[in-house]
């Protein structure tokens, strides 16, 4: 791994994987619209990455060892990378979601629930608007997939992520919890709350640069030893100071109450080597940061 080309990845976790790669050696170009600035020691490729002909052109006379694509969506994306890095990377790695699993319920779920290899590529459908692909998140993730498994012009990796949480809260998810607890806001859930996996922003960090140092191929979930539900997490954030969680039940549920489970597997990444933490071991340290955030008003937390 000497070159390292990252699509995305100028912040939140993101970052911490260009940063990693550039501490240990590697020669890091980052593609990106440029609204926020790349480490220091990091090239900077300002691109479209849905420009294919300026993606194309701003890449010009460049080769990688290594793409790690944090921001692929769509199969219509996909396509346009691989046409865009065929000859020019050896090795792709997919930054890809627990999402994927979301027609499935129960688990754990090993990465042969999902053969990407084998899901209909659809890109006829209106992959360009924002409102159909938030409501097609999981779909849009299975159908890249499956275009970059599909004869692939380099070595190809799907990373499944579980939920991250950490890294300042950067989805707001669990400030949600936070000022409803401090608030005394009923949190909404449903009336059966599941468990899911979750991986900390720190070690998903650690896994990405894992892989694209890696030799293996195909998907590996990645996700720390453990799972919670909403209560969990709740639980976890009135240790920390947040206060007492008042919940009812009702359709329009908080983030990370789950009607059905969300549960991966993380045995082949363990077997290819990685040593994932305990989920127990690193949430009191997320929790105890995101209620001091909103108590200080630095985490807004979402909607």
């Amino acid at each position: 791994m000497d070159s390292v080309c990252v699509i995305g990845g100028s912040r939140y976790f993101g970052r911490r994987v260009v940063e990693r790669l550039r501490d240990e050696g590697a020669d890091v170009t980052v593609v990106s619209r440029g609204s926020a600035p790349v480490p220091e020691g990091v090239r900077h490729v300002a691109a479209d990455r849905d420009d294919e002909a300026g993606l194309r052109a701003a890449l010009a006379g460049r080769s990688f060892d290594v793409v790690l694509d944090q921001v692929c969506y769509t199969p219509l994306q996909a396509a346009s990378a691989r046409r865009v890095f065929a000859g020019r990377a050896g090795r792709y790695v997919m930054t890809s979601t627990a999402e994927v699993y979301d027609r499935l319920d129960g688990g754990p779920w090993a990465e042969d629930a999902v053969d990407a290899g084998a899901w209909p590529v659809r890109p006829e459908l209106p992959w360009r608007d924002p409102g159909f692909l938030a409501a097609h998140y999981g779909e849009g993730k299975r159908q890249a997939e499956a275009v970059l498994a599909g004869r692939p012009p380099f070595e190809v990796v799907a990373v499944r992520t579980a939920h991250v949480l950490g890294g300042a809260d950067f989805t707001g998810r669990l400030a949600h919890y936070a000022r409803r607890m401090r608030d005394g806001v009923p949190i909404v859930v449903h009336r059966r709350p599941r468990p899911a996996t979750f991986v900390s922003h720190a070690e998903i960090a650690d896994v990405l640069v894992w892989a694209v140092r890696g030799s293996f191929t195909g998907p590996v979930n990645a996700c720390s030893h453990g799972q919670a539900d909403v209560f969990g997490l709740c639980d976890a954030l009135a240790a920390a100071g947040a206060g007492r969680a008042v919940y009812t039940v009702g359709e329009e549920v908080s983030p990370y109450s789950f009607g059905r489970a969300y549960a991966l597997d993380n045995g082949r990444a363990s077997g290819l080597g990685f040593r994932f933490s305990e989920l127990g071991a690193w949430l009191p340290g997320v929790a105890a940061e995101v209620v001091a955030g909103v108590a200080e008003g630095r985490v807004a937390g979402c909607a």
